[in-house]
């Protein structure tokens, strides 16, 4: 297993990376599910970057607890301080998520939330795979997952701009970062075989950018997923 890439250099610039790239898509992308976790109690954001979401989820939601996880110092340090007066409510953990141990169900009740936006992406897809089967035992019956992510959608927009466009990304931060993945998880199957069910998928950007919830146990709303990996 290769080590997390180190986002320390980028932390107080991403914010800025992300914009000058693509505008504000990202973030409207994020933020896509944001009115349907107005009830969500016990939160699990997985690599927020610099928190823009977590500190959004936290403004709409007076209840909510959240532990984010980071594998970058600096990042962790940027999303408990854009979480301001609501950082009591966020419990920061300085870790790999592929190592990281999750806090014993008697020590705290079950997750209603998982949120990784722009972050699977960091993984390969056995690494999805293993991490979604270990959380799936951390949730509710009741809990959903919001996911957004890169994807390379099917014709010629697929082939000629965002399969080029995620490949120089991939490649960037790897020199930035180290980050050593170099092609986009297949995360859909990984979420899929550990027990999650997709509810609604959400696109923008022709298919390059998608928003996806899905909840911990099956329903008859599930959609097929038709968004293929690169």
């Amino acid at each position: 297993m290769n080590g997390p890439p180190n986002f320390n250099r980028i932390a107080r610039l991403y914010r800025w990376m992300e914009f000058f790239s693509f505008g504000p898509w990202l973030a409207f992308t994020r933020r896509a599910f944001l009115p349907r976790l107005e009830h969500t109690r016990r939160a699990l954001v997985l690599g927020d970057g610099d928190g823009r979401f977590t500190a959004r989820l936290l403004r709409e939601n007076a209840g909510v607890q959240v532990d984010a996880v980071d594998a970058s110092s600096a990042m962790l340090d940027v999303l408990l301080a854009r979480a301001g007066p609501h950082s009591g409510r966020v419990h920061g953990h300085l870790a790999d998520v592929r190592t990281w141990q999750l806090p014993a169900p008697i020590a705290a009740p079950p997750y209603d939330l998982i949120a990784t936006h722009f972050f699977l992406d960091c993984l390969t897809s056995l690494e999805v795979r293993t991490v979604a089967a270990r959380l799936r035992s951390a949730v509710s019956d009741s809990a959903v997952w919001v996911v957004s992510e890169f994807a390379v959608p099917s014709g010629w927009r697929g082939n000629l701009i965002a399969r080029p466009l995620v490949a120089g990304l991939y490649l960037a931060f790897g020199q930035l970062t180290g980050l050593a993945v170099r092609a986009l998880p297949d995360h859909q199957a990984a979420l899929r075989s550990a027990g999650f069910t997709l509810l609604e998928r959400r696109s923008r950007l022709g298919g390059l950018l998608i928003a996806e919830l899905w909840a911990s146990t099956a329903s008859d709303l599930a959609v097929t997923p038709s968004c293929p990996s690169l």
